[in-house]
């Protein structure tokens, strides 16, 4: 008889069960926090729902900070979650409420970050299911190509698209995706709304943790 798999969607759960403690924010690259183990962070564009999407992760109303103003996360806010890593809200890039120069230096504190931070295991690339794929999302793309970070594509706002829509968008996201070496090949469809794709999201965390020796043994009890 073969051992059963073990269920990361309730590892999963009980991972995201307890509250975030946000622990660091820092405005510049300079001013980032001293290691505390793995760290995965959320990168999108300004307006793709990042934040309704961390909210959703952790069962909180208000852990990250919503919006109809694109721009409000102004810095990369840290928080522990259950002693095991670290997420990391970045702040969106492209369009944003704000000047210009504002802007640009967010969107070189974002690249700062991802080619430099040693403790980074993946990137939760954050992109409107509506809209797929742009422009802007390409300097991002560049920067983890070149910098070898591994990436995970998360789709936002399934609940606006059809399930027909929902599976070209994600067929041509795959697509695209396959030639980026660091890229993992699952895309993963989420609503904040519905809740669609939550615990898959949560499971995949939980396996990314578990392969690299970080999960905690509690979550299995």
């Amino acid at each position: 008889m073969t051992d059963a798999k073990p269920d990361y969607t309730e590892a999963g759960r009980r991972l995201f069960a307890r509250e975030p403690e946000f622990y660091w924010a820092a405005a510049k690259s300079t001013d980032l926090p001293p290691p505390r183990g793995l760290e995965i962070a959320f990168a999108g564009r300004s307006n793709v729902g990042k934040s309704s999407l961390i909210n959703a992760l952790t069962g909180r109303n208000s852990l990250a900070r919503t919006s109809h103003t694109p721009g409000r996360t102004q810095q990369l806010n840290f928080f522990d979650v259950s002693g095991a890593f670290s997420f990391i809200d970045m702040p969106g890039y492209g369009f944003a409420a704000v000047g210009k120069e504002k802007v640009s230096a967010w969107t070189g504190m974002i690249h700062d970050y991802l080619r430099g931070r040693v403790e980074l295991a993946r990137v939760l690339l954050l992109i409107d299911a509506r809209h797929g794929l742009k422009p802007t999302d390409d300097p991002v793309l560049e920067t983890l190509r070149t910098a070898a970070v591994p990436f995970q594509v998360i789709l936002t706002k399934a609940d606006e698209l059809t399930a027909k829509q929902a599976e070209a968008v994600t067929a041509a996201i795959s697509a695209k995706i396959a030639r980026h070496p660091a890229a993992h090949p699952d895309v993963i469809l989420t609503s904040a709304k519905t809740g669609q794709g939550i615990p898959e999201l949560r499971a995949a965390i939980a396996f990314l943790l578990a392969e690299r020796g970080a999960l905690p043994d509690w979550v299995w009890k």
